[in-house]
């Protein structure tokens, strides 16, 4: 063609950028620290742009390890984009390189929207909410944020009018709650990748142990990448190169350390509990644990729940105000002792 470029990706619909507007494309690019330009087409984009699914921006991926890791302030939201990527990446790999698996369109939709929605659940602070503050508040009550996820995609569908076949929303909650048994007619191996419930090697990891690692400036060997392009599908199941087992060793050490000497660390731990007893002494109040069921109100509930309670003027709230105000003030919790429980007391 003469004298001028022909420019197809990358840039919003109507863009003066875009000269081949014979063929319309709504995808979009955007720039990922981690995994460099990230594609993210109109299936991944109609449930990206929803109110849902950007209330993921206000969730600290690490949760109280802010308070004493300054770089970990990324959040569910780029994280849940990244796993996206490498959903499809992988499936789109097993596709190319084992066409005999018969991978359709269906399946590689089905595992992406699962990696973008997998966290659509999590509460403020991450997991602090469903493993600290719900049984404390909810004595009994059996709930993680896998099912706040399921909960939360059915409401992202029906209150934007998305249009996705009931077969395929079942589907999607499946791989996000991840299986080690058949699953219907369903291909097995699809399970392992998101929501690894087999051997724990799933694209999960695979997103967050870098992402945390980058923020908090911890340095690993491991490579993710080379393990995804090390990887088939054998009898059903994903399995890595024998060569691997170096990387994938690696990987488990380095999710170790990070729960040694980040996620555990004494003063993230401790404003941990703070912020959990805050929650707690909040919740008559606020009604906080109440939202887990109802998905209008967990739609509003992120980490400024916190910036919610200190705003309040409420008298009943005021011992939960004085608590965070020490953590303002870095008068935190002290550390006494620890001691390693026998397995079977765990």
């Amino acid at each position: 063609m003469s004298g001028r470029a022909l420019l197809r990706r990358g840039f919003t619909h109507g863009s003066d950028l875009d000269y081949d507007a014979d063929k319309h494309d709504s995808s979009k690019y955007i720039n990922d620290p981690i995994h460099g330009y990230i594609n993210l087409d109109e299936q991944v984009l109609q449930i990206i742009d929803t109110p849902q699914f950007q209330r993921l921006r206000h969730l600290k991926q690490m949760g109280s390890s802010y308070f004493v890791f300054p770089g970990a302030s990324h959040n569910r939201f780029e994280h849940c984009v990244g796993t996206s990527y490498l959903a499809s990446e992988v499936v789109k790999g097993f596709a190319l390189r084992q066409p005999e698996l018969g991978i359709d369109e269906r399946d590689s939709r089905c595992v992406t929207l699962a990696g973008l929605c997998h966290d659509l659940g999590h509460g403020p602070f991450s997991h602090v909410f469903d493993n600290e503050f719900i049984p404390r508040a909810c004595p009994g009550m059996t709930w993680s944020h896998e099912e706040g996820s399921e909960m939360m995609l059915h409401h992202t569908i029906d209150e934007n009018h998305i249009d996705i076949d009931e077969g395929d929303i079942k589907f999607i909650k499946q791989l996000i709650r991840g299986s080690s048994q058949p699953v219907g007619d369903e291909k097995m191996f699809l399970f392992d990748i998101v929501a690894n419930k087999r051997n724990g090697v799933d694209v999960d990891k695979f997103d967050y142990i870098q992402r945390d690692c980058y923020n908090v400036g911890v340095n690993s060997s491991y490579d993710f990448q080379r393990l995804m392009l090390n990887s088939r599908v054998i009898n059903d199941e994903v399995c890595y190169n024998a060569k691997e087992a170096f990387n994938l060793t690696e990987m488990f050490h380095t999710r170790y350390s990070l729960h040694k000497r980040v996620y555990s660390h004494r003063a993230a731990k401790a404003i941990e509990f703070m912020i959990v007893d805050a929650l707690l002494i909040a919740d008559p109040v606020l009604q906080i644990s109440q939202s887990v069921t109802n998905p209008h109100k967990y739609q509003l509930l992120t980490d400024e729940i916190v910036r919610d309670i200190e705003r309040s003027p409420e008298p009943e709230l005021s011992e939960a105000r004085d608590i965070l105000a020490r953590i303002h003030a870095r008068d935190i919790y002290k550390f006494v002792d620890e001691f390693i429980l026998p397995a079977d007391l765990a």
